[in-house]
């Protein structure tokens, strides 16, 4: 893997995993979601992964009109890199879930790369009350969910916003979703470099041991060499050690309220830039620089700001 002392951290501003009664604090209306990805990218965030919501409920919402309103927010008040999720919800089909990337062609987009269980109902040990009736069988019905991204799903997302010159960050749940990213180099439907997102401690996917780490790290290596950009993120208590473990690999690192809800044991995060500079701690205590937006986009041969369609 190509080795440089510039960081990239991602930050994840809402996602779709965790419901509004868990956190006063999660991003939900487009003024909430601008604020706190412009916020991010002050605190050093170079690239904002960024999902939406139904301000009424909280609930996801893939329509391409409730993105719209914080995406023209974001980039007239920030040069951040905009990631659109491809991904939503995992209730959602893949025609749903690539609309705003396909209309709005950003510079990244998300990209699940392979269908898996993708179990959020322990968090149901964790809370009981709910504000909205959505919540809780929200929850339950991820007993029975499969996350579902085909060989032909895939394919879809890469032609639907590839052919726009969107770049992707490959989400990669598990050793064989290397395999499946490396299948489709071999197709001739991806070109390097490869900016590859370990994801650790979703149930459902691989575990957030140091040596689940190593392994999808060494598997990555091995496949796609040099052209790998490499970077993680850990859902939950572990994000930072998850964090710190990979910037002193030589890795990326992605953090938000999309994957953790906390800064530290009992304390709710109140912002996604109290985790962007926490992480930003932990790469500059290592002797590393964290990249700029720019940097971000040499690093992964982006298309620039410039050619998006919002």
């Amino acid at each position: 893997m190509a080795q440089s002392r510039k960081v990239i951290v991602s930050c994840a501003i809402t996602g779709s995993i965790h419901t509004p009664s868990m956190s006063p604090f999660l991003p939900i209306t487009a003024a909430e979601i601008a604020e706190s990805a412009v916020g991010a990218a002050a605190a050093g965030a170079a690239i904002v992964h960024l999902h939406a919501r139904d301000p009424a409920t909280g609930r996801p919402d893939q329509r391409p009109e409730a993105f719209l309103p914080f995406l023209q927010t974001i980039k007239q008040s920030s040069d951040v890199v905009i990631n659109l999720t491809t991904g939503g919800s995992p209730a959602l089909l893949v025609d749903e879930r690539v609309k705003p990337a396909a209309q709005f062609r950003p510079e990244v987009a998300s990209l699940n790369m392979g269908s898996m269980n993708f179990g959020l109902f322990p968090m149901l040990k964790r809370y009981k009350d709910f504000k909205y009736d959505w919540e809780k069988p929200y929850l339950e019905g991820s007993e029975d969910l499969i996350f579902r991204n085909t060989f032909r799903d895939i394919a879809y997302v890469l032609k639907a916003c590839g052919d726009a010159g969107t770049r992707f960050e490959f989400e990669c749940y598990d050793t064989a979703h290397l395999y499946n990213l490396a299948h489709f180099v071999e197709r001739g439907l991806v070109k390097p470099p490869f900016f590859v997102q370990n994801v650790f401690g979703i149930l459902g996917g691989i575990g957030q041991h140091p040596e689940d780490i190593l392994h999808m790290h060494h598997t990555a290596v091995r496949l796609f060499g040099d052209d790998l950009r490499w970077s993680v993120l850990g859902a939950g208590r572990s994000q930072m050690q998850i964090a710190a473990t990979a910037a002193a690999m030589g890795g990326h690192v992605r953090v938000g309220l999309e994957d953790n809800l906390w800064i530290g044991p009992g304390n709710l995060a109140e912002t996604n830039a109290e985790q962007v500079t926490r992480v930003r701690q932990i790469i500059e205590g290592l002797g590393l620089e964290v990249a700029t937006p720019d940097d971000a986009r040499e690093i992964l041969a982006l298309k620039g700001a410039d050619q998006v369609s919002f």
